[in-house]
């Protein structure tokens, strides 16, 4: 009996093909098996409780007055808007914290002169704030525990006025959002 490998060039060539098959990243016998979500899971992903503009899978939480990333960091904001936050362990006990990290651009006061910023979680009103500078703020709110139940809260903000569409911008502008989040107290 000869051995697999000998003189025979077909031989070598078969025995060079198979030892490349099996050592190709094609080759599927060494691959993890990766487990597919449950229709239950795919159906209901689990929101976040801090949402960077930035971060496109999350998207779905901003619930209207966003528009798309710009500079890959943030969003123009129109007149109204609203987002979908997951709320931290135990807020409906404790309450939390939201902060909604975002600058006033020049053009906006130079047009405007001074924006209100107003928001309600679940319809519970928060104090507004006054912004008469350009620049970078964080408007932040505690947020009593009766406002929060279940496992998210829609969080709706206004400007009292915004920058209406001219020339060739067609949207209506309120500030820049960089991210909104609802933290522990």
């Amino acid at each position: 009996m000869q051995p697999f490998i000998s003189n025979s060039p077909h031989r070598l060539a078969a025995a060079l093909v198979l030892g490349a098959a099996l050592l190709s990243p094609g080759c599927k016998r060494d691959q993890k098996v990766q487990v597919q979500p449950t229709i239950e899971e795919e159906d209901t992903p689990r929101l976040a409780s801090a949402v960077p503009m930035n971060v496109p899978k999350l998207a779905p939480q901003l619930v209207s007055g966003f528009y798309p990333i710009e500079n890959n960091s943030w969003r123009w904001t129109g007149k109204q808007f609203s987002v979908l936050l997951r709320p931290p362990t135990a807020a409906a006990q404790r309450g939390a914290v939201l902060s909604l990290e975002f600058s006033v651009p020049d053009p906006v006061i130079q047009t405007l002169h001074a924006v209100t910023l107003k928001a309600s979680v679940e319809g519970t009103a928060l104090p507004p704030e006054t912004y008469t500078k350009s620049g970078a703020y964080t408007f932040k709110r505690e947020i009593p525990a009766s406002a929060i139940s279940g496992e998210s809260v829609r969080i709706d903000f206004a400007l009292d006025k915004a920058m209406p569409p001219a020339g060739a911008e067609r949207r209506e502008l309120g500030v820049v959002a960089v991210s909104v989040s609802l933290g522990p107290k």
